[in-house]
């Protein structure tokens, strides 16, 4: 073979271009401020998740609250009193207090246009 057509690889030696010289301090630099960055962005997101643990904890405590009250409503029925809640949604009561509360909001809304 002809040595002029083999190539001899050098030892560590990259295709492409050398690489540029970077300042040290300068990538120092970057670094911390990427470090910076990614602290802030971790913690608003366990600020984010802190926040929807407590307003989970908020709805669990209400449902719970709920919960209690329809036991005692149960408990009551069975003994033979009716609440007066459930009374109140049994005659209606409740509906009609929706109504009057839609019918003002409709009163609201027809004002403007009466003027």
């Amino acid at each position: 073979m002809d040595e002029s057509k083999v190539k001899l690889k050098k030892p560590g030696g990259k295709r492409g271009r050398k690489p540029a010289k970077i300042d040290l301090k300068a990538k120092l630099e970057r670094s911390r401020q990427s470090a910076r960055e990614c602290r802030a962005r971790k913690k608003l997101r366990y600020q984010h998740l802190e926040e929807q643990v407590s307003e989970r904890e908020r709805a669990i405590c209400a449902l719970r609250e709920e919960l209690r009250m329809y036991k005692q409503w149960c408990v009551a029925m069975d003994q033979g009193k009716f609440p007066s809640e459930i009374k109140a949604l049994l005659t209606g009561d409740d509906q009609k207090s929706q109504q009057s509360s839609s019918n003002k909001s409709k009163s609201d809304r027809l004002a403007p246009l009466q003027r």
